[in-house]
């Protein structure tokens, strides 16, 4: 089994020297305008001055790249040669990405402004800690960079197919105020890939990618459930007590109770993460311990769809054959994900802290159910309390269930719809998900609840209502179809709709004509029912 399954690159400037002569910082640093940083770096004599180069590339602009917070605190494998094995006693290995042979081209950037806001397939390699001129901290990593210790049978390799939903993916969802990763850019060579998408023995040639990445933490469920499983208690601890001190500033580390404070933040957040995913209609695919941050924010997009008829059996992974990780499902993957981090704990507590815990695992349908009832609310233009509303929302939901109405935009055109429209017997054409719900007999029932209810809202205006839910429901989600069509025409060098996309995707709360010309709030076209994606897409 792997440890952690990401590589720390090793030596950090080394690696940085591509062997077709572009440099890898150049990528780094492309969204924050340093395009120069190249020249710092000379292939033909990199080890003259290595020292003043090192400095000057770790401080450039004011801003900062280091691995000191990993290695000056947690044990590194002393093996150095990179070969697959299992390994044990450390958290990280020291590795030389694997650069690409042929050409290299940048294909987007992510321009960020201050920078706000095995298990595993060991194909990534975290560079190191990035740190803004703000003091802002964000890990870097690269997906798809070569074959590491962690890397069991595969290439350590990312097509482009995969690295351009992953780049846009995460782009939306930051966007849609959900918490997660960042892309910061996506590189595209002419090596060749060889990939059986659909595990059906079609193996494919396709064009290797790298996408650069970052977020606060790459620590996961699976970071801590892995040292449990094989009994190194002195490591978790360690690396328990490292995450506590990074990234929970609010617990006391001098807490005899800091694991029950950990656990009880992690819960929480898990819940109110994934109740976030549902108000967008997200599916994330895989939703293992390996892939559930400790941070609850999203990452690892790999088969991930949003939902285009409403539809509690979703599922966005053609290789799910059980549907597990179906987007009803979700929720309750989550808690069986805590359970096991739970599991992984309780080595480190008392027994009066395992009751305690358990106590807060007992606590997760509630808070979920809390947060999605908070956000399905807000989704309907709902103020205050009452009684009637989890029914109000079940009830429509089953309408848009039973007549499989698009999920994104029947949300974006009751927030859209005035009240005395809603209350005639015929919606308008251009409410054209609407429509389809109100097909339904007991539509005209839903309506006159629903008014009744908005009559309930304390000072509130069909003009306020209207504002306040195109403040939280979105007319533009990140569909399979728009990433299809975008990672369709990348294969073929053409990276307009990547581009356009990245644009689209940065208001999805707004009307944009751009958008609208392309039919990203229209009824999703017929081929997009056949689209398959799985891990390795």
């Amino acid at each position: 089994m792997s440890r952690y399954g990401v590589a720390l690159a090793f030596p950090i400037w080394l690696m940085l020297v591509c062997q077709s002569g572009c440099c890898l910082v150049d990528y780094i640093t492309a969204a924050s305008g340093f395009s120069h940083v190249h020249d710092y770096i000379n292939k033909s004599n990199w080890d003259q001055d290595y020292c003043e180069r090192k400095r000057k590339l770790s401080h450039f602009g004011g801003w900062r790249l280091s691995t000191e917070k990993f290695t000056a605190t947690l044990p590194i494998d002393h093996i150095q040669e990179n070969y697959v094995r299992e390994v044990r006693d450390v958290i990280f290995s020291f590795v030389y990405p694997t650069p690409f042979k042929s050409r290299v081209l940048l294909v987007a950037v992510s321009k960020f402004g201050s920078w706000a806001g095995q298990l595993g397939d060991g194909r990534a390699h975290l560079i190191g800690v990035y740190t803004n001129r703000f003091g802002d901290s964000w890990e870097l990593q690269l997906k798809g960079s070569g074959r590491t210790p962690y890397s069991r049978n595969g290439d350590g390799r990312a097509v482009l197919h995969s690295s351009v939903r992953e780049f846009l993916g995460s782009e939306a969802m930051h966007y849609l105020g959900i918490p997660t990763s960042r892309a910061a850019s996506l590189v595209v060579s002419d090596d060749d890939v060889w990939r059986d998408r659909f595990y059906n023995g079609n193996v494919k040639k396709e064009r290797g990618a790298i996408v650069l990445r970052v977020a606060k933490s790459w620590f996961r469920i699976g970071s801590l459930e892995i040292l449990a499983h094989s009994g190194e208690l002195d490591l978790l601890r360690m690396l328990l007590d490292h995450i506590i001190d990074e990234h929970f500033p609010s617990i006391d580390m001098n807490d005899s109770n800091r694991y029950l404070a950990f656990f009880s933040r992690v819960v929480s957040e898990t819940a109110g993460l994934i109740a976030l995913w549902m108000s967008v209609g997200f599916a994330h695919g895989v939703c293992n311990t390996d892939n559930f941050s400790l941070l609850a924010i999203t990452i690892d997009y790999g088969p991930f769809g949003f939902m285009d008829s409403y539809d509690p059996d979703f599922v966005p992974n053609t290789s799910d054959d059980e549907r597990r990780y179906k987007i009803g499902n979700q929720a309750n993957v989550g808690l069986f994900n805590l359970n096991k981090l739970l599991q992984a704990l309780n080595p480190l507590l008392a027994p009066r802290q395992k009751q305690l815990a358990s106590q807060i695992l007992g606590e997760y349908p509630e808070q979920y159910y809390k947060r999605f009832t908070e956000l399905f609310k807000a989704k309907l233009g709902l103020l205050g309390d009452n009684e009637d509303d989890n029914y109000l929302i079940a009830f429509l939901l089953k309408l848009m269930e039973d007549t499989q109405a698009d999920f994104t935009m029947t949300f974006w055109e009751l927030s859209e719809i005035s009240e005395d429209q809603l209350k005639s017997t015929s919606i308008p054409k251009e409410f054209w998900a609407l429509q389809d719900v109100a097909k339904h007999k007991l539509f005209s029932s839903w309506v006159m609840l629903y008014l009744l209810r908005l009559k309930r809202n304390s000072g509130d205006s069909d003009s306020k209502r209207s504002k306040r839910m195109m403040s939280i429901n979105p007319r533009y989600v990140l569909r399979n179809w728009m990433a299809e069509s975008a990672a369709q025409k990348a294969e073929r060098n053409d990276f307009s709709e990547v581009h356009l996309l990245q644009q689209v995707l940065q208001h999805p709360f707004q009307r944009q004509a751009m958008a609208e010309r392309a039919g990203y709030a229209q009824r999703p076209p017929a081929w997009a029912k056949d689209i398959k994606v799985s891990c390795s897409s």
